[in-house]
């Protein structure tokens, strides 16, 4: 075999571990056999998000017909209008109907009250929501919110798309997510005017007028006294919401005549409200729920005491809530619930304007200790459910609560994740709760196993704060081993975000207490993290140091030291001495498994390695089987980084069909991992 001269000898053109120096032709066949798309052209997905329509819809025609005339002079259209008059079914209606021809491309939709943080909204959380539900692989949705907006824009080039954002409450917080192509229809409850600034089109849905509303009235009231259904209509403020739940529970009550119901919400003057726009439509909502029958007023109850805005059975029954599914099912009916999100059949959210009124009902109804109790078992539900679901995502990684006592009830790590996913604006609320009524232990817990949702879905803001908050529950358990943890994580997200200081900040907080712990472990993972940091910096001696401590606090734990080594041949090539990360990897990757995710990497490592040594041969095979490691555990970006790398070795090496079918296999990656303009994806409409 050919000799190189490299660092401190010569080397041989032969490789360790599993890749083999095959002939340059084999190595473009593998790299042809790959497949990433199931089969012919890609198609990007087509979401539909929009909320189901109610059966019941009337009038509305000026509204329907300024949407229309909108679609031509404007792509982005600001519709405004009382919590409760029918903004949201107004345009689900008319997206489904006759704007469904505009929109072929489907729709995406966002309620910002779901990532509304003390005022402000993670706009880079819903980018990335809709990234991922445009077809785009999660390791390619970028960190920062310029890059999910850039990218946002790009992959919606050319599409034509519906996207409607809900609860906006100011201009800035919905400018990033005007797409590409397509439009971008904005609900609010006050007007917008600085939108028009950006050419919306402005549309206002007032309450219903008599005549209108006496047409909802008899749609589940045939025959009804027209002077009889002109005073209801009065009574809700001719907002339809506060009609429907009129008609779906207070004439479900047979002996009650429609002029009952009138009497009933118009004689007494003294019911309270319940923080809502109209008064009267509190009271309709009073009345309503004081015929509910006992187990869903409590359920109704413990609704308006929960910090978050969705809300499944399990959680219900863990409040203390008996016979869920007959009292979600009369909330259901009477409109002031809905199914939410892609569980819906699972998961539920109370209209916001009944939201509203719920958490006055239950401040009047229950005294301060009961509302304590509640979410007492409301935060232990999450605590356990969220360790159960981290050990099925992460497997067997260092933690510092024991395990759950009771079995998951996931099937798998991926339904785990997509949970933790469903539930994150709830869980960060119930956080907050928990840390401001002192129960520190708990939010610590909780904060650690959000590990396993932040370092996959990378919602940065969540990660942030929850982590602020753990790291104060920590100090005030005096809890050094969890403070020091919970910075770690706290600095994996500024690291992830490029914000090195930050990072640095918080690990050289958590090597302050390093004295007060004897688990080398939590050593480990801040020089770990902290050497990340140096190496991000362009420093690999500093961080090759960092690393070296870390492998050693690892020892005796095969996974640990594979990882700790790796990094170290990292911090190595960096520095320029690549001979010593083949002698540090060499033996590492002999010892590891088949299929250790480990592998894929120390080869990517190795390949960069014995590329500066000039064993070109020697990284192009190593590249190579990195690119097939990664294909067969569905890593797309790190497939992506292995054909480029190969790409770039098959040019040194003068093999064109190889450096092709790189290329052209990293191409067709982009376009699957939905990354690629909408023009270069292939067709994305239904057929």
């Amino acid at each position: 075999m050919d000799e190189h001269a490299g660092e401190g000898g010569t080397v041989r053109n032969s490789v360790s571990g599993n890749a083999v120096v095959h002939g340059h032709s084999v190595q473009a066949q593998v790299i042809e056999s790959l497949t990433i798309a199931s089969s012919g052209a890609y198609r990007p997905p087509v979401p539909r998000q929009l909320p189901a329509r109610n059966g019941l819809f009337v009038n509305r025609t000026t509204e329907l017909g300024s949407l229309n005339d909108a679609l031509t002079s404007s792509r982005l259209i600001s519709v405004s209008g009382l919590g409760g008059v029918g903004k949201t079914q107004l345009v689900s209606r008319w997206a489904t109907a006759s704007g469904a021809e505009y929109f072929p491309d489907g729709q995406l939709y966002a309620d910002l009250a779901d990532s509304r943080h003390d005022g402000a909204v993670d706009v880079s959380a819903v980018l990335g929501d809709f990234l991922l539900a445009l077809g785009v692989e999660k390791d390619f949705v970028p960190t920062s919110q310029n890059g999910r907006a850039a990218l946002y824009r790009t992959v919606t080039s050319g599409r034509r798309l519906l996207v409607v954002v809900d609860n906006a409450q100011h201009a800035p917080e919905v400018r990033p997510l005007i797409p590409g192509g397509g439009h971008l229809v904005v609900l609010s409850r006050k007007r917008l005017p600085s939108l028009v600034l950006d050419g919306a089109a402005q549309i206002v849905v007032g309450p219903l007028d008599d005549e209108a509303g006496v047409e909802l009235v008899r749609t589940w009231q045939h025959g009804a006294a027209e002077r009889t259904a002109t005073e209801l209509v009065r009574l809700c403020s001719g907002l339809p919401l506060a009609m429907r739940t009129v008609g779906e529970r207070l004439l479900r009550q047979s002996h009650l005549t429609l002029e009952d119901v009138v009497r009933g919400l118009g004689g007494d003057g003294d019911w309270l409200r319940g923080g809502d726009d109209d008064r009267s439509v509190a009271v309709v909502f009073e009345k309503v729920v004081s015929g509910f029958p006992e187990h869903t007023r409590e359920l109704y109850l413990v609704l308006g005491c929960l910090p978050g805005t969705t809300f499944t059975g399990p959680m219900a029954t863990a409040a203390g809530v008996g016979r869920f599914d007959e009292g979600v099912g009369d909330l259901l009916d009477a409109h002031m619930a809905v199914p939410h999100g892609r569980d819906a059949s699972h998961r539920f959210r109370l209209h916001d304007v009944v939201r509203a009124h719920a958490r006055g009902y239950a401040l009047r109804h229950r005294p301060e200790q009961w509302h304590t109790d509640v979410l007492a078992r409301v935060l232990d539900f999450y605590v356990e459910r969220a360790a159960q679901a981290d050990r099925l995502v992460l497997g067997d990684r260092f933690r510092l609560q024991d395990a759950p006592s009771a079995a998951a009830p996931f099937p798998d790590g991926t339904e785990a994740l997509d949970w933790l996913d469903a539930e994150r604006a709830n869980l960060l609320a119930v956080l907050r709760e928990g840390a401001r009524h002192g129960r520190h232990e708990a939010v610590w817990r909780l904060c650690e196993s959000l590990w396993a949702l932040y370092h996959s879905r990378k919602h940065y803001a969540d990660w942030i704060e929850s982590h602020r908050l753990g790291i104060a529950a920590a100090q005030w358990e005096a809890r050094p081993d969890a403070e020091i943890r919970l910075r770690n994580q706290l600095a994996r997200a500024h690291y992830d975000l490029g914000e090195y200081v930050q990072a640095r900040s918080e690990l050289e907080r958590a090597e302050e207490l390093f004295g007060l712990v004897s688990d080398p472990r939590l050593r480990g993972v801040v020089w770990e993290s902290h050497g990340l940091v140096c190496l991000a910096e362009g420093d690999p001696e500093a961080a090759l140091d960092l690393f070296e401590r870390a492998l050693e606090a690892n020892a005796g734990d095969r996974h640990g030291v594979a990882v700790q080594t790796y990094n170290v041949a990292q911090a190595l090539v960096a520095a320029g001495r690549p001979r010593q990360a083949v002698e540090r990897l060499d033996p590492v990757l002999a010892e590891l498994p088949e299929r250790d995710s480990m592998r894929m990497r120390i080869n990517l490592v190795l390949s960069r390695a014995r590329h500066a040594l000039g064993d070109t041969d020697g990284a192009l095979a190593l590249a190579v089987d990195a690119a097939v490691l990664a294909h067969a555990r569905g890593q797309y970006a790190k497939l992506e980084q292995a054909l480029a790398l190969a790409a770039e070795l098959a040019d040194l090496v003068q093999d064109a069909r190889l450096r092709t079918a790189c290329l052209d296999k990293a191409r067709e990656l982009r376009r699957t991992a939905g990354v690629a303009p909408a023009e270069e994806a292939g067709p994305g409409r239904d057929s």
